[in-house]
């Protein structure tokens, strides 16, 4: 019995440690979970006619020695093999705990300073808004937040969806997703 409890008190202090203490969330007023995103966050191209604004952000609870945040917006459900990387952004500072709408917009200005968005799927950076292919079955769309462990990434608005996601999962303390649903 002592024995086990040593082994359970180990283990606290390991997932204490490591940060995922289950406090860290994210938030937004135009995205709930397992519902359905709405035109504005739908693209506007590929067949789909949206406003393809991003939505605003809010995150809380991050673990200590949080030294900065990335946001990424994925579909696993694309048929691509890989999915598809709808939005990057890393770099964003400590102190920061929300994106406002419309952030993802690249020429807006909006981002917090020393913010940067990557490329997307789409070939471009900024918010892509979701188009799942007509009469597949609903995507789901992840918007995560991540704590991470680094002030920056050592990465510029050049790097993919996928070489941002190496470097996010390697770095990561902890992180909260929000997933709604999109089809057409």
């Amino acid at each position: 019995m002592k024995r086990l409890m040593l082994v359970i008190l180990m283990m606290s202090t390991l997932v204490a440690a490591k940060g995922f203490a289950g406090d860290f969330s994210l938030t937004s007023p135009q995205v709930s979970a397992g519902n359905m995103l709405s035109t504005e966050q739908v693209l506007d191209g590929f067949g789909c006619s949206g406003e393809n604004i991003s939505p605003e952000l809010v995150w809380s609870g991050e673990p200590d020695g949080t030294k900065s945040f990335a946001v990424t917006v994925y579909d696993p459900d694309a048929p691509t093999g890989s999915g598809w990387w709808h939005w990057v952004v890393f770099n964003i500072p400590a102190s920061v705990h929300s994106l406002a709408k419309n952030s993802g917009n690249a020429q807006a200005g909006l981002l917090p300073a020393g913010a940067i968005q990557s490329r997307t799927d789409f070939g471009n950076t900024g918010y892509g808004g979701a188009c799942p292919p007509e009469k597949d079955a609903a995507h789901h769309y992840e918007f995560t937040i991540w704590a991470l462990d680094v002030d920056a990434l050592s990465l510029d608005e050049n790097a993919s969806g996928a070489m941002v996601g190496f470097f996010l999962n390697h770095h990561q303390l902890d992180r909260a997703v929000l997933t709604a649903v999109f089809d057409r």
